[in-house]
């Protein structure tokens, strides 16, 4: 039989609360279970707290413990440690549930409650190691349609609270940790996602090393020290296509070039569901073979990467502009602004999953999916430009147009009609 309390409120009511006889079963024998996770994953504090509700009913809550989660067959049956090294010096420890390796990289954290695929498999993440803020990932487990990119994810490791081994949709072909491993991605579970999240917001975003087995802890951030920067890595070539492109369309259509630095699928079906001929072409193609193709307008992709490493490629955008309307998102926006004339700096932990952007041209906020670790200085902009998007968060630029000319750009990724996002596109 259940145990029933029950309390009389000041309006006579009386409210009942039902405990269930398996769950004070399933509490009383919680710390023999425990001992044995402990044996794989160390001490870890108590999943317990006591709530109280008024100075006569104290309500006893209980986190679930390992054994009681998606992942209690899994967890406490393998021994497969893996750590995470921070260059600071900071450790975290956990469960290896991907490639059974070693990955050098940027710790950043994400904010998204939803879309842990299209992160994976988004180019713009290629270098990072991402931690999910999320507690749960991999309840949907993976299917082919929501990949973001064909080729191999060049994401360097995921971090998360707690992996789902449970896939539950009927879109799903793999699970995510199967995936992870046939990927060859580096995955640890279990780690304290809270405090790396909190730990990379204080000091900034960190060069790491995320490594599955047992491993000397010095040894890892040493070698975490020694990688290199972001800033240092050309990631450009293995993302961006070698030759020319074209999806086909009617020929009545509108054609887009598209400068490709790691172009996402979702951003290149939403232009092409409005009608319009995509042409995709390498990032370094000239101004010269891009106007020959007679463009009814410009399209600089999202990418990951510095934008100042990128010099050659602003130098072509220059050319182009007063030549054809050009529009830019995300990389592609910062190397517009750079054509124009502005400088880019790096944020200090970026910006990872959703953020707030105003629109200043009609006053409407939107909550904008982004990725990106550098921006644009608002005092390098020339008088021509006008910003016309910022971040609530932190005032950073998020938008801008040319006064003069048909030069539009977005910090995040617009899957949206640009007419709505910016209502004086042409």
């Amino acid at each position: 039989m259940p145990c029933v309390y029950w309390k009389q409120v000041e309006n006579g009511r009386f409210f009942f609360v039902f405990l269930a006889y398996f769950a004070v079963k399933s509490f009383s024998n919680r710390k023999g279970r425990n001992e044995q996770f402990h044996a794989v994953c160390g001490n870890r504090r108590q999943n317990t707290g006591v709530f109280p509700l008024d100075s006569s009913v104290n309500v006893i809550y209980t986190v679930p413990s390992m054994e009681h989660s998606t992942t209690a067959h899994s967890m406490t049956a393998m021994a497969n440690r893996g750590i995470l090294a921070l260059e600071d010096g900071r450790c975290f420890h956990g469960i290896s549930v991907g490639h059974e390796g070693i990955a050098a990289g940027e710790a950043v954290f994400n904010t998204a409650t939803m879309g842990y695929q299209e992160i994976i498999t988004d180019p713009s993440y290629a270098g990072q190691i991402v931690v999910m803020t999320t507690p749960q990932i991999g309840n949907t487990g993976i299917n082919p349609e929501d990949n973001e990119s064909e080729i191999k994810p060049l994401m360097k490791g995921l971090l998360m609270r707690e992996i789902s081994t449970r896939t539950s949709n009927w879109r799903a072909t793999e699970s995510l940790s199967d995936f992870l491993k046939r990927r060859q991605i580096v995955a640890l579970s279990e780690i304290d996602t809270r405090s790396l999240t909190q730990h990379l917001r204080s000091h900034g975003t960190k060069r790491a090393v995320i490594a599955s087995g047992d491993w000397n802890p010095d040894e890892l951030i040493r070698k975490a020290k020694e990688s290199p920067r972001l800033e240092e890595i050309d990631i450009l070539e293995p993302l961006t296509v070698s030759q020319s492109l074209e999806l086909p369309e009617p020929d009545d259509t509108k054609k887009i070039v598209v400068f490709d630095f790691g172009l996402k699928r979702s951003v290149l079906h939403a232009w092409a569901s409005r009608g319009a001929k995509m042409v995709i072409l390498p990032a370094h193609t000239s101004a010269e073979d891009v106007l020959k193709m007679q463009p009814d307008a410009v399209l600089l992709s999202n990418g990951p990467g510095d934008p100042a490493r990128l010099g050659s490629v602003s130098a072509e955008i220059a050319k182009l502009m007063g030549k054809v309307p050009i529009a830019g998102m995300a990389l592609g926006h910062q190397l517009l602004g750079i054509a124009l004339g502005g400088t880019t700096y790096r944020l200090p932990f970026g910006h990872y999953g959703t953020q707030p952007v105003l629109n200043r041209l009609t006053g409407r906020v939107h909550m904008t999916p982004q990725n990106h670790n550098f921006c644009l200085l608002p005092e390098s902009l020339p008088p021509e430009v006008e910003i016309t998007h910022i971040n609530l968060n932190d005032g950073t630029i998020e938008g801008l147009r040319h006064k003069e000319l048909p030069v539009y750009s977005l910090q995040f990724e617009c899957t949206e009609s640009w007419e709505d996002m910016m209502p004086h596109m042409a």
